[in-house]
């Protein structure tokens, strides 16, 4: 007997001893047995292993199960197309189409078993497509659907070496492009949900930011700035806007733009307007007399009249500027090349040249004190 391509010795009663023969076929038994439930969950070495999906049940998986199970009904359904066991599970926008990825593994003969993906319906438990036969290495890791194009495309990460990336058609069973992703671990591989030539990827000490475009795969790191690079970057998620979210083992989220080559911070760039009401602030709306304003360098203003304050999200420092021949600070175009790319009016932009850095937000900002 093999299990898992090791060969297991098995005894023999000794009553069977004299007349035993390997040649010897017995009839199979009228009954099946069918699988009713399956216990335990597989967390310990994959991420982005638990979905819930619209008909109340969690989908996730155990050795070479998917497993169904209905909290409510206290009832499990099972996947079982799979030969060996399962690594990595994505979800797909539709809520009903499912991918899972598999280990290399080995038949009862001892013949190989390549590592692959499938494609399946979680309604009629059927398989609707198997991707990467003999194209995968050792394991397939992560896979994830893209989001704003109807989810027509899957990318996938095996766990050769170069952990290698790959990009596929999954309705015509089709590669579009591969390419190799890191030589560390990979954890997770996501599209962006608004913008389907952008993907990311991270695991040990990395997240990369991928843009697919003319049938390649080109590559940016993102950076960490001044913050200790993590060991592990866990997992991704995505806020309303697109910016991307990562948390890591040392327990910090980072926020960074969907181009991805730095994180960024959230700086409140004043604006004078007329006073049309108030709202909390932090929202980028208006602010009241006394409010406070957060994420500044110097800790936190009050305004003392009322005063329209934008949202800014940038690489650059949270500083204020100062135009060449003022002695006042104000906000200014920060370390950006062109402070078009702020949305600012034509008529309040000036070339950097004629702008310096303030440093710390002073005391007295704009002719206002705080």
């Amino acid at each position: 007997m093999f299990l898992r391509g090791r060969p297991v010795p098995m005894l023999i009663p000794e009553e069977l001893v004299p007349t035993y023969s390997l040649d010897t076929r017995s009839e199979l038994p009228s009954h099946r047995f069918k699988l009713d439930w399956v216990y335990g969950y597989r967390g310990r070495d994959c991420r982005a292993n638990l979905y819930l999906l619209p008909t109340g049940e969690i989908v996730y998986f155990v050795a070479s199960v998917a497993v169904l199970y209905s909290v409510e009904e206290q009832r499990q359904r099972h996947y079982l197309g799979h030969n060996d066991d399962i690594k990595c599970l994505a979800v797909h926008p539709d809520m009903v189409t499912i991918a899972t990825g598999q280990v290399a593994g080995t038949t009862k003969e001892g013949k190989p078993l390549p590592p692959h993906v499938r494609i399946w319906d979680s309604v009629s438990l059927s398989t609707l497509h198997v991707l990467g036969l003999g194209v995968f290495d050792r394991a397939v890791c992560c896979v994830g659907f893209s989001k704003s194009n109807g989810g027509n495309l899957l990318c996938a990460v095996d766990e050769s070496n170069d952990h290698v990336l790959s990009v596929w058609d999954w309705a015509k069973e089709t590669k579009v492009v591969d390419v190799k992703c890191s030589n560390e671990a990979v954890l997770v591989a996501t599209f962006h949900p608004t913008d389907p030539t952008v993907l990311i990827t991270c695991g040990k000490s990395h997240v990369y930011f991928w843009n697919l475009e003319g049938g390649s795969l080109s590559k940016r790191q993102g950076l960490f700035e001044k913050y200790e690079k993590p060991k592990y970057v866990l997992c991704v998620t995505f806020l309303e806007g697109g910016d991307v979210v990562t948390g890591d083992s040392g327990g910090t989220s980072m926020s960074g733009a969907k181009e991805g080559t730095e994180s960024h911070r959230q700086c409140w760039v004043p604006t004078m307007a007329a006073c049309l009401g108030s709202a909390p602030c932090g929202t980028g709306r208006w602010c009241p007399e006394g409010a406070a304003i957060g994420g500044l360098s110097s800790g936190v203003l009050t305004t003392a009249s009322c005063r329209r304050w934008r949202s800014l999200r940038t690489s650059a420092p949270c500083a204020p500027w100062q135009r060449a021949g003022e002695t006042r600070c104000t906000w200014g175009p920060p370390a950006t090349p062109s402070c078009r790319a702020l949305s600012t009016p034509a008529s309040r932009c000036w070339s950097r040249a004629t702008w310096k850095s303030c440093g710390a937000w002073p005391r007295t900002l704009a002719g206002h004190s705080s």
